[in-house]
């Protein structure tokens, strides 16, 4: 394994990913709509046309950082040129120009549309290249989980501080100062990454596969068709809990502020106390058999958010939650790397850029998803932005409930199906890591002959 130091500063990245991810798929919608009093289904609309474009970028530029070839690597210079221009982009969304769009809806639509396409191209072309490093950087199983954990402990920190910690600050510095924090954060972060981040010439040979080759050839894989299926409605649930517990802590629980900032900080310290110990099970049980008791256990621990009624409550439910969420947090690109491995078998190049492209699109697809369901619900229920927290009618609370329970239940269901289906285990593949490692030998043995 790679040095430890290294692998940390490495995997402080994930900080990067997930304080930036997370805080724009917890507090856009809600930003957007209770705040600056946009239209809910209208918002909801923006993200799923934003979808559209995800169904484009994430495979393109994971396609075009598989094919790079510079003297400088074919992952990192994407890394160093877009991290500057990505967090402004991420700073634009907490800045809405209001004096220039004059109250006006449609130019704050527009304004919307483009804040968000803006921040979703330059997220995507950072964030595909540093963890298309991970599968390259780190090739055993017991590397891959140990990295994971690594990686999601500086994605916990960035959950607690892009969930947990708004409440607190938009109180007490405004939206936009919050955005402008959070992205200086974010930026330092990239630059840690960096210092522990290399590239294998190894993986650099050849021109590898045209981008029509390229995408049928990873639809075509079983392994990744059955897990990405899998990882997209489990994502739909960690971004619908993101965005619908703001309105659940206000409207349900009703409260607001620090307590909002410890309910959602509970969840990923809970979370972070039991990383180790879902990576060792991994190691010993299997990445499948691990994933799909750990879905199970997350969605148990949903149901009591539909019962539960005050602060305490919340936290209990909320802790509860974290142990679960611990072990699906660590295994989705332990996963998504195997198939990875599987794929350079078949067709003799390493296509990382593409298969987290895809997989990037589908996370993106779920957040669409995510957008329009809420927005549908909201609507229906009764759901009144202007209208104080008691005055809400019980039809919006209800649909609120929904949005964190029902919903994401039913699509960890499906999700559980696809992963239960997911052939790249146990002896098959122990042969596919075995044949893999020669395939490296003799491409080694190639490049210093």
């Amino acid at each position: 394994m790679r040095n430890k130091g290294k692998s940390i500063l490495y995997s402080s990245g994930n900080l990067a990913a997930s304080l930036a991810g997370s805080a724009f798929s917890t507090y856009i919608i809600f930003y957007y709509v209770d705040v600056l009093k946009m239209p809910a289904e209208l918002i909801g609309l923006g993200m799923a046309i934003s979808g559209v474009w995800n169904a484009v970028n994430n495979p393109l530029f994971g396609q075009i950082s598989d094919r790079t070839r510079l003297k400088w690597g074919r992952r990192i210079p994407y890394i160093v040129a877009g991290s500057i221009p990505f967090i402004l982009s991420f700073m634009l969304l907490w800045i809405p120009p209001l004096k220039w769009l004059n109250g006006s809806t449609n130019l704050m639509f527009a304004y919307f549309i483009f804040a968000v396409f803006l921040f979703d191209s330059l997220f995507t072309l950072v964030i595909i290249n540093w963890t298309s490093l991970f599968p390259e950087m780190y090739k055993s199983q017991e590397e891959r989980t140990k990295v994971s954990a690594y990686r999601q402990v500086f994605g916990i920190v960035g959950n607690i501080v892009g969930i947990a910690i708004p409440p607190i600050l938009y109180g007490a510095i405004g939206w936009p100062a919050m955005g402008v924090a959070f992205g200086l954060v974010t930026l330092v972060s990239l630059g840690f990454s960096l210092l522990g981040s290399k590239e294998d010439p190894t993986y650099s040979e050849g021109e590898g596969l045209s981008t029509l080759a390229s995408l049928k050839a990873t639809i075509a894989n079983r392994s990744f068709l059955m897990y990405v299926l899998g990882a997209m409605f489990l994502q739909f649930t960690f971004v619908m809990l993101q965005a619908g517990l703001p309105f659940y802590a206000k409207y349900v629980l009703k409260v607001e502020g620090f307590k909002v900032s410890l309910i959602l900080g509970t969840i990923f310290i809970v979370a972070l106390f039991f990383v180790n110990i879902w990576a060792k099970r991994a190691n010993k049980h299997g990445s499948k058999n691990t994933i799909i008791l750990a879905s199970i256990l997350y969605g148990l621990a949903l149901i009591p958010f539909w019962f539960v009624h005050g602060f305490v409550g919340g936290m209990i439910t909320a802790g509860v939650l974290g142990f679960g969420l611990a072990g699906l947090m660590i295994l989705l690109d332990v996963l998504l790397s195997d198939t990875v491995d599987e794929d350079e078998l078949r067709t003799g190049a390493r296509r990382e850029g593409m298969y987290f492209g895809v997989n990037g699109f589908m996370v993106r697809l779920s957040v669409s998803f995510q957008s329009l369901i809420m927005g549908s619900v909201l609507k229906f229920s009764g759901y009144n932005a202007n209208l104080p927290i008691d005055a809400q009618p019980q039809s919006a609370v209800l649909g609120i409930k929904s949005l964190i329970t029902i919903v994401p239940m039913v699509s960890l269901v499906i999700a559980i199906f696809f992963f239960s289906r997911y052939p790249l285990f146990g002896q098959r593949l122990q042969d596919v890591k075995h044949k893999v490692e020669l395939l490296h030998r003799q491409k080694n043995q190639g490049i210093h002959a």
